[in-house]
């Protein structure tokens, strides 16, 4: 095959990692994936991400790209970079993409998955994944609540732009709360995500949903551009389930 374009959906536990971005001294998804790449004889400076996971935030659809010299087959690809990545991740595919592609430019939508339990004891054995939350939410208040995050909005009350001279504009194209037993989640896709977004709205709708505010107060924050809120869900509970392409 010689020297190539790759694109990976890459799936990860986050609970260990200081988030996706290489850091000095720090454990990061991209510095384990690239470890792995170098056993595979990549030499290259950088890959490139569909997105920037923070600390303790999980993965089952992120997507990266990278160039590499490989000589076998795609699925002798996959094996070879499971076999030298951590147990805390795994590659899903590899694919070979054009050399213009980018995981991040080229990707028309996101969408995540927020992950709650309503319970008033602790659960160890779920919470890694989990946001545990009591008194119990109203699943109808989250809801109504979350339908004025549909459409193109300012969403500078949620999150901060990702570069300085970013803008907060983005467009949501749907939100919406499902339960299953004692379990809520929270499924959110838009053409991009602001800092912290995700989390922040989460925070906003859950304690809509405890009563504690008004199911208004996401309309009027999109409205005001200030969230009368402090603090994010714990992002154990946030997933990156899927970026798509055209």
């Amino acid at each position: 095959m010689g020297l190539a374009h790759y694109k990976s959906i890459l799936l990860y536990n986050g609970s260990e990692f200081a988030g996706f971005q290489r850091q000095l001294n720090e454990r990061t998804v991209q510095g384990e994936f690239e470890a792995g790449l170098q056993q595979l004889g990549w030499d290259e400076k950088g890959i490139l991400a569909a997105g920037r996971t923070d600390a303790g935030v999980h993965a089952r659809g992120q997507v990266v790209s990278f160039r590499l010299d490989w000589n076998h087959t795609l699925e002798d690809l996959v094996n070879a970079l499971n076999y030298y990545l951590p147990r805390d991740m795994a590659v899903k595919s590899v694919t070979e993409v054009t050399t213009d592609f980018h995981p991040r430019f080229d990707a028309k939508s996101r969408r995540y998955r927020y992950h709650i339990i309503c319970q008033p004891f602790r659960d160890p054995l779920r919470e890694v994944f989990y946001w545990r939350v009591w008194p119990p939410v109203q699943i109808g208040k989250m809801n109504t609540a979350a339908k004025a995050l549909i459409g193109t909005h300012d969403f500078k009350a949620f999150g901060s732009a990702t570069t300085d001279s970013g803008v907060t504009v983005r467009e949501v194209f749907s939100a919406e709360w499902q339960q299953v037993g004692d379990e809520y989640r929270f499924d959110i896709t838009a053409n991009a995500f602001l800092y912290h977004m995700v989390r922040r709205i989460t925070l906003a709708l859950v304690t809509v949903g405890q009563g504690e505010a008004l199911e208004t107060m996401i309309n009027d924050s999109l409205q005001s551009g200030e969230l009368p809120l402090t603090g994010l869900a714990p992002a154990a509970g946030l997933v990156l389930e899927e970026v798509r392409y055209e």
